[in-house]
């Protein structure tokens, strides 16, 4: 008897007004035992989540009407749902804007639809289990009550609303004090990725920061140790050079030029050959099809 995928029956949105896109990503997907809802605007993808309770969101950037940011500011103003951003458009500016709102993850177009699934596979086995090192006593530190347990931080006696990321982020400098850790050791640890756009951890600790630190731009707690990562200092008192202007500028990564290590073709790069939904399609379009808004596929 075939052992079913450790995913199987979890739910998944797409949002992509782009009909090939949609339906590859669906396709492979359904394939890997996902049960896959599509919605074509943002208006139809707020429907489809409330109607369906998705596991995951894969949200386009790029919509018609209300666009895949506004949609992922509602979508987490109702429950902590996971999103990976899809976009077509290369500036950081916009990668950076999808994090910001609450993003897990952001793919680039073009992209390879199998490394898709392991973007989705990644953020899924992340949100059920968080980090390894989640449990123990409370800890305080610096104005802060973190109990890894209830997953639940406070300072000064107030409640602080902190992402999934967020928490794991703050949980893991915890365990590691006074020690320089670097954006890469963060994003295999947190995130439990082996690749990906760094920027991913700046954005992240930059906003931990506004958070849990009295003034951000001079931090106490979690500093910039320039060239090399970044370290929790619980004992220090002034701020030290711990803002992100050199930690920042000029990122690269590579979760924007994702190439087709399996053989299966890229999303977004050229035409789409004849035949079913497992080679490259071509990118965004401008026009639209008039189709449903929402309709759910059991691929397989």
């Amino acid at each position: 008897m075939q052992t079913p995928p450790p995913d199987a029956g979890l739910r998944v949105l797409v949002v992509d007004d782009d009909l090939t896109v949609a339906e590859v990503v669906a396709g492979y997907l359904g394939r890997a035992g996902y049960e896959v809802t599509r919605a074509d605007d943002g208006a139809a993808a707020l429907e489809c989540a409330a109607r369906h309770r998705p596991d995951l969101v894969v949200l386009d950037l790029m919509l018609p009407g209300m666009d895949g940011l506004e949609v992922c500011r509602r979508l987490r103003a109702e429950g902590p749902v996971p999103v990976i951003m899809l976009t077509a458009r290369g500036d950081e500016d916009d990668r950076i804007l999808g994090l910001e709102v609450g993003a897990d993850d952001y793919v680039t177009k073009p992209f390879s639809p199998r490394e898709l699934v392991l973007r989705v596979e990644s953020v899924l086995r992340r949100s059920r289990t968080g980090p390894a090192a989640v449990s123990g006593a409370p800890m305080l530190v610096g104005g802060l009550r973190v109990d890894p347990v209830a997953r639940h931080v406070s300072k000064g006696g107030d409640d602080l609303a902190l992402t999934m990321r967020e928490f794991d982020l703050l949980v893991f400098l915890l365990r590691n004090p006074g020690r320089v850790v670097g954006r890469e050791e963060l994003m295999r640890e947190v995130w439990g990725w082996q690749f990906g756009d760094l920027s991913t951890v700046t954005v992240h600790i930059r906003r931990l920061r506004g958070k849990v630190e009295d003034d951000p731009a001079r931090p106490r707690l979690i500093r910039t140790v320039w060239g090399m990562g970044y370290r929790l200092d619980a004992g220090c008192d002034e701020g030290a050079g711990g803002g992100e202007g050199g930690e920042g500028a000029g990122l690269t990564g590579y979760a924007g030029d994702v190439s087709d290590v399996s053989g299966s073709g890229v999303l977004g790069r050229r035409p789409m050959p004849p035949g079913p939904p497992d080679g490259p399609v071509p990118p965004a379009r401008t026009d639209r099809l008039d189709r449903p808004g929402c309709s759910a596929t059991a691929e397989g």
